[in-house]
């Protein structure tokens, strides 16, 4: 009974993308719910009102939902790339946040650089690979 009902569990892509969900979702809960909190201590350089709070958190919230859905199907290609660019605007929206407004310093984005860099490199690892993320080929193929 080793054959085709053998259960796969989670690949290790799935759990840190679990991880990186886990992290967000503590940054959204932060961000609703705190005033000396993560979210004020990132957005450091300048009084963070709590529109862009709460605005911030939304962002994040949806972010992390995507991270817990693709770690759970990591096959699906549109899922897939919904996740990695997440990732993508979440480096780019911190960037212009640090480098053009000065909004949060250089110190509190390695975090978020690291966790976004790291994701985002093995997700284009495992993009159309024989391993876990999801692949393109037979995709272009029409099939009768």
């Amino acid at each position: 009974m080793a054959g085709p009902l053998k259960k796969r569990g989670m690949p290790a892509l799935g759990w840190w993308l679990m991880a990186v969900g886990t992290f967000r979702s503590a940054f959204t809960w932060s961000c609703f719910f705190g005033s000396s909190s993560l979210c004020s201590a990132t957005f450091s350089e300048i009084q963070v009102s709590s529109v862009h709070g709460r605005t911030v958190a939304v962002w994040t919230l949806l972010s992390c939902t995507l991270c817990f859905l693709c770690a759970f199907n990591l096959h699906s290609n549109p899922l897939y790339l919904a996740t990695f660019l997440s990732f993508v605007y979440a480096i780019g929206y911190l960037s212009v946040e640090c480098v053009v407004y000065h909004a949060i310093s250089a110190a509190s984005l390695v975090p978020f650089t690291f966790i976004a860099g790291t994701s985002m490199f093995w997700m284009l690892l495992q993009w159309n690979s024989d391993g876990d993320g999801p692949s393109l080929r037979g995709a272009t193929s029409k099939q009768p």
